[in-house]
């Protein structure tokens, strides 16, 4: 078991990326994960698709379900692929990687956090009096940056609520980054350094874009 409680001063965080196709997936992921289903197809789809699926809603909620302006059948101008398709990615399983990780480099392995149910500040959940700072994201890929567009929400929600475009992140000493990176780019999926960790008098995660930088405790 890897024990979040060793994530430690000094460490380096590997983000795995969430969207494009690793080389055990058929097709392209948009990047969206199970937890964000629901929010990202009431934020996306129009008023039409409720009308014609009544049964895919809670009649309660009508002022609130398919608020966007798209249709199952548009398509997305980056990456070519219709909008329903895009919302019915499956969740990306990283289990292949992190056995090739695991078979190399386990003991190296501070911390594993799966940013789902919490976003880019699930990490919160695992940490006492220190500061997870993430200075590098991924951009974010064509589905979060149209239910950013869509929905209305800040930045602050979206990277609590979605993972914005990577969704496994991996805490382990500056040497390891590298390896770690390699591992994830021979099955096909981009890894990058995406911050680290500092000693602090409290939990906190930092979250810097090139506009924005937010504080969450």
């Amino acid at each position: 078991m890897i024990n979040n409680a060793n994530i430690k001063p000094g460490d380096c965080i590997v983000g795995l990326a969430s969207f494009g196709q690793a080389n055990y997936e058929k097709s392209y992921n948009s990047g969206i994960g199970s937890n964000g289903l629901t929010s990202a197809r009431h934020d996306i789809f129009n008023k039409k698709v409720a009308e014609k699926y009544p049964e895919t809603y809670d009649q309660t909620i009508e002022q609130v379900a398919y608020t966007g302006k798209h249709f199952l059948t548009d398509i997305e101008s980056e990456t070519g692929i219709d909008y329903g398709k895009l919302v019915l990615s499956p969740t990306r399983t990283y289990a292949p990687i992190i056995k090739a990780v695991f078979e190399e480099f386990r003991k190296d392995v501070h911390g594993m956090v799966h940013c789902s149910g919490g976003g880019q500040t699930k990490v919160l959940h695992f940490i006492d009096q220190l500061r997870i700072v993430k200075d590098n994201l991924f951009d974010p890929p064509p589905l979060f940056k149209i239910i950013e567009n869509e929905s209305g929400y800040d930045k602050r929600e979206l990277y609590k609520v979605f993972n914005m475009g990577h969704r496994m992140e991996l805490y382990v000493p500056k040497e390891r980054v590298n390896d770690i990176i390699e591992i994830s780019e021979s099955f096909g999926v981009a890894a990058q350094l995406i911050g680290y960790c500092e000693t602090s008098n409290q939990k906190e995660v930092i979250i810097k874009t090139p506009n924005t930088s937010l504080s969450y405790q």
